[in-house]
């Protein structure tokens, strides 16, 4: 099937099979390989970016269903190679340490700042509670998400 889609602001168009994801046409045809795919259920939101403003698990939607749509990974967060505000704040707060969770909780993290700006930590605990994380306790992640929310009110 041919479709557009505007991924990071550049509309991309592509012949994909009907049964490609959304994350395999995102690494395979067009090399964004920041979007991980781990569990490939939906289950652990390592895949995470956002589609038309909401965060979407893109190993559970087709490529297809992504026709037309506004399509930012994690690579659109910072398109001139420097850090964004909610990805230095999870720098300065030492958020991750293997990194393969990363691109997901940020693109979760990124969705819900924008509709919640006053979120607390519990409001971000909850948001934040279907991405999984190996490495840390959670709290780290928490703290960059909190310092990036303040960051933002702040100025």
């Amino acid at each position: 099937m041919d479709i557009t889609v505007s991924v990071n602001g550049a509309a991309r168009a592509a012949s994909v099979e009907a049964r490609k994801t959304l994350a395999d046409f995102l690494r395979e045809d067009l090399d964004l390989t920041g979007t991980h795919v781990g569990c490939e259920h939906g289950v652990c939101g390592a895949c995470t970016v956002i589609v038309d403003g909401r965060a979407v698990r893109s190993c559970l939607m087709l490529a297809v269903q992504a026709a037309g749509s506004e399509v930012t990974t994690i690579e659109g967060l910072a398109p001139d190679g420097a850090l964004g505000p909610l990805q230095q704040a999870m720098r300065d707060s030492h958020s991750f340490q293997c990194g393969f969770c990363t691109p997901g909780f940020v693109m979760q993290a990124s969705a819900f700042l924008r509709a919640h700006p006053d979120a607390g930590e519990q409001e971000i605990r909850e948001a934040l509670s279907g991405n999984i994380c190996r490495c840390t306790g959670y709290q780290s992640i928490i703290d960059g998400v909190l310092l990036a929310a303040r960051r933002s009110r702040e100025g």
